[in-house]
């Protein structure tokens, strides 16, 4: 004790005295006036009372103790290493951490190691004065005759001229109500728990920041808990209530006392969260209840601004709130700064330079329950954080990469508030933001999340606005966009219906917006394999944005560019060039050579050309095209790796695959970085990239590729998504060039199947799959089964596209090649006369298609010994691939070497040898070392070389 003591009899010690001293036996004095009435021999001295076995913890320690050892040992470690002098440690935590819990362990355990442990529940100055009170009249009797201030001072003193004890103060709430105590104390060790996360440093004490348990500690303490060994219900409940100790205790003592099991309970949680939260067992403090155990923090924090962001933060993600949109709602950075550092300062958030975090279940709490110290109702925080997200989102989420980490850093936020908003909420900005949040999410290919969002939008933007509004109509195209990006076409049609209906209705048959719902609906019964009822809409549409905007207009172009390609898919590619060329005209004349819409218009039309065997016509198009996206959006963009893409097609049809693998290289590096490694356009450029190693003879290298776009396709997707099938065809015949069609087949049947379920069985696309399958079949050797599949495939695209259709052509083409195969060609003849025929209607009479065709036919003459009637139809198929191609492409050496087979029939060598040198030195030329077009030739070549022909 600092400062003079009385000691002896009657004795008074005083620094100061402004009154009367009376000592002495004096009964009615004693009845007017505050006395003390002292043990005979006076107080005894601090430095003289022993504290040993003095022990006031009354509390056990839980004895389900998980997650903690290592902070235990911590605990311990610091605060015997102190040696002489006060060592101190602080604890700090959010509520329900288990800071207290830890002091308990430490206390019991170490117990031993004390000759004095002391607990004080230090929640304001007056618990402190009270606590030491009761130490100093513990130690010594005589100190009752003392109020509270002056026990207080002796139980100081004692400390002070002490050491070997341990005093815990238990929930600090400011560290002004300890400091004064801590300061004066230099032995003994002193243990804070504290929600207040400051620098305890100044005055001696080390600092452990308590966090959450692990998931696996959190879901074991659940188990022991209950005695139930369901791991997967105890890990969901735990993910729940955010791995908080405090809340897995509450929710265990539930499920124990209600005999529950742990699945009941979270379905109960799931259910029901705010009335669980505030459930506690009989038999427990109704103020530890989860809903009631930050109601003191709240209030205490005094500061409205840091109410009204947690409030908000409470609907957003727990995790990684940009400390911007915190400024962004406070519109002051020091205003922001100073809300969340008062909040962490109270272990309300974690907070770094950049990121702002709050735990799960305080944003729980916050939801659902009017929060100590906020005047504003939890709907009415949830509004703020609609309006906040909505100022924060950038713009253009589909074209504009600049603004795409800024999306991707607010669509978790985004996301939960969606999940978590109430009724009450402004639902018309929240259906504008989810709107906006789902044409992010289809253009980085989070298409499941989309539809979700879509979804939500709808439900929200009819409740605004009511079922007839045309913003119901915008929402609508995006929600059936969703199903098609999904391949579910099939669901995306009648919400385009409605959506078209629902724009007729209030903006009458004429108006702009209507031709966009027109478009839209085409584009879905493209999905669907009815292009012929697509060409009708993309017309009235085109028709309809003339009236509007005059013939130049850029939208004009926009439907030419639909309407051609509805003539494409039904094999009409020589009506579509001129649409396409009118739709670059009109892009140029708005808006100049170089801007990034007159790519896409040289792109389209770079497209018709190599459908039309033209594709020396489509390079410098493409070429373009690159050329003016780079400069538009810099190298890096994605569409610059589309371009690159088409540009790297029109060489491999140009037989320079050669030229084409480090195009589609750099647009799958491009992607890669743009969208991340596991977006389905990556995939995309993973299977072109195949493609060219397979034209270049190089299957092996291309397996890998494929196995990888087929993993993302189905991550993205889900296995039985459309693409899926696309991704398992490709897969298929790399392994068929291997040599490998066993493997192939399984790939091929799952393709089909997934195909036949997603679009039906008629679906032209159908076709193609059991096409895929037929070949396998034929590969393994077994024409037989492969027939009536090619049949089958016949007829589906006849009934698809009539039967003059250029598909109708592959499918003759395919099955003549089975009877072939059987040995039935006179069978086959007639289907490849039809498929020339058709051929050369569609395409006229020099596309490189038709070289393809003459050739069949010509085989099939050869195989009837007609060799005489095929040589004619190979010499005109070798000029037309010479003219559409150049002499030197790669199909040019086929041509060749398919030629000089028939003179070899005919017992013609000396006429055959030059033709298959000829068609060896263009392979050499054209195609790497060990492609099986060269090692083929080189073969015929060694055979024709015979004694007598040539030395």
């Amino acid at each position: 004790m600092s400062g003079p003591y009385a000691s002896g009899d009657r004795a008074v010690a005083a620094e100061q005295i402004s009154g009367t001293v009376a000592t002495g036996d004096y009964p009615q004095f004693i009845q007017n006036a505050q006395f003390i009435q002292l043990p005979a021999g006076g107080l005894p001295a601090p430095d003289q009372v022993s504290g040993a076995g003095v022990w006031n913890v009354t509390r056990r320690p839980s004895q389900v103790f998980v997650g903690r050892k290592n902070d235990l040992e911590q605990l311990a470690r610091t605060l015997d290493a102190g040696g002489a002098g006060l060592v101190g440690q602080s604890v700090a935590g959010l509520g329900g951490v288990g800071k207290t819990e830890l002091a308990l362990h430490h206390a019991h355990k170490r117990r031993g190691s004390y000759t004095t442990v002391w607990w004080i529940t230090a929640d304001g100055p007056d618990s402190v004065t009270a606590g030491l009170a009761s130490l100093a009249r513990r130690l010594a009797p005589a100190v009752f005759a003392l109020n509270d201030e002056q026990a207080e001072q002796w139980a100081t003193a004692w400390l002070q001229h002490n050491d070997g004890w341990l005093l815990v103060l238990d929930n600090v709430d400011d560290p002004a109500h300890v400091e004064p105590l801590i300061g004066m104390l230099d032995g003994g060790h002193v243990l804070v728990t504290t929600r207040r996360d400051v620098d305890w440093s100044r005055h001696g004490l080390v600092s452990i920041r308590l966090g959450v348990l692990t998931a696996k500690d959190a879901e074991t303490m659940l188990v022991e808990r209950t005695g139930q060994h369901d791991t997967a219900a105890a890990r969901a409940i735990a993910a729940e209530l955010g791995r908080l100790p405090l809340a897995l205790e509450q929710a265990a003592a539930y499920i124990n006392h209600h005999r529950l099991t742990l699945a009941s309970y979270r379905a109960r949680l799931a259910e029901q969260p705010a009335q669980m939260h505030a459930s506690v067992a009989p038999g427990h403090d109704g103020q530890r209840a989860i809903t009631r155990v930050w109601d003191i923090t709240l209030a205490a924090l005094r500061y409205s601004t840091a109410v009204e962001v947690l409030g908000v933060l409470a609907w957003l993600a727990p995790d990684d709130v940009p400390r911007e949109l915190v400024t962004l709602l406070t519109g002051d950075a020091i205003a922001a700064d100073r809300a969340l550092g008062l909040l962490a300062s109270y272990s309300m958030i974690t907070l770094t330079d950049g990121f702002v975090g709050v735990h799960r279940l305080v944003q729980a709490v916050l939801r659902s329950n009017e929060t100590a110290g906020d005047d504003a109702a939890p709907a009415a925080r949830c509004n703020q954080a609609v309006r906040l997200l909505a100022e924060a989102i950038p713009t253009d989420p589909q074209n504009d990469p600049e603004g795409w980490p800024g999306w991707r850093r607010l669509l978790p936020h985004i996301t939960a508030l969606a999940e978590h908003s109430p009724n009450s909420v402004e639902s018309a900005e929240l259906g504008r933001l989810l709107n906006q949040t789902v044409v992010f999410e289809s253009g980085q290919g989070l298409h499941h999340q989309a539809l979700a969002h879509a979804t939500q939008a709808l439900a929200i933007t009819e409740a605004a606005y009511g079922s007839e509004h045309p913003d119901v109509a915008t929402v609508l195209g995006n929600l059936a966009s969703s199903y098609s990006d999904l391949g579910r076409p099939g669901e995306a049609v009648p919400l385009k219906q409605r959506a078209l209906a629902i724009t007729e209705a209030a903006y009458g048959p004429e108006h702009p917006d209507v031709a966009i719902r027109l478009g839209n609906l085409a584009a879905s019964y493209f999905d669907l394999g009815r292009p012929g009822e697509a060409v009708p809409l993309c017309e009235r549409a085109l028709a309809i944005t003339e009236a509007a905007y005059g013939p130049e207009h850029p939208t004009v172009a926009i439907r030419l560019g639909n309407l051609a390609a509805s003539y494409s898919d039904l094999g009409r590619s020589g009506e579509a060039v001129p649409l396409k060329q009118r739709a670059l005209a009109i892009t140029e004349a708005a808006y100049g050579p170089e801007h990034p819409d007159v790519a896409i218009r040289l792109g389209n039309l770079a497209a018709s050309y190599s459908a039309l065997g033209r594709p020396g016509e489509a390079v410098p198009l493409c070429e373009r095209a690159l050329a003016i996206t780079e400069a538009a959006y810099g190298p890096e963009h994605p569409d610059v790796a589309t371009v690159l893409g088409n540009l790297a097609s029109s060489y491999s049809a140009l037989g320079r695959p050669g030229e084409a693998v480090p195009l589609e290289q750099r647009a799958l590096a491009i992607t890669e970085a743009a969208y991340g490694p596991e977006h389905p356009d990556v995939a995309i450029r993973l299977g072109n990239l195949a493609a060219s190693y397979s034209d270049l003879g190089r299957p092996g290298e291309a397996v890998p590729l494929e196995q990888r776009a087929l993993a993302i396709t189905e991550a993205a997707y889900g296995p039985e998504h459309p693409d899926v099938a696309i991704r398992l065809g490709n897969l298929a015949a790399s392994y068929s060039a291997l040599g490998r069609p066993g493997e192939a087949v399984p790939l091929c049947e799952r393709a089909l199947a997934i195909t036949e379920a997603a679009y039906g069985p008629e679906h032209p696309t159908v076709a193609i799959r059991l096409g895929n399958l037929a070949a396998s079949y034929s590969d393994l050797g077994r024409p037989g089964e492969a027939v009536p599949l090619k049949q089958r495939a016949l007829a589906i695209t006849e009934a698809a596209y009539g039967p003059e259709h250029p598909d109708v052509a592959i499918r003759l083409g395919n099955l003549a090649a089975s009877y072939f195969d059987l040995g039935r060609s006179g069978e086959a003849v007639p289907l490849c006369e039809r498929a020339l025929a058709i051929t050369e209607a569609a395409y006229g009479p020099e596309h490189p298609t038709v070289a393809i065709r003459l050739g069949n036919l010509a085989a099939s003459y050869s195989a009837l010994g007609r060799s005489g009637e095929a040589v004619p139809l190979k010499q005109r198929a070798l000029a037309i691939t010479e003219a559409a191609y150049g002499p030197e492409h790669p199909d040019v050496a086929i041509r060749l070497g398919n030629l000089a087979a028939s003179y070899s029939d005919l017992g013609r060598p000396a006429e055959a040898v030059p033709l298959c040198r000829q068609a060896v030195a263009i392979a050499e030329q054209s195609l790497p070392e060990g492609h099986p077009t060269l090692t083929s030739l080189r073969g015929f070549l060694k055979a024709l070389l015979k004694p007598g022909i040539e030395s």
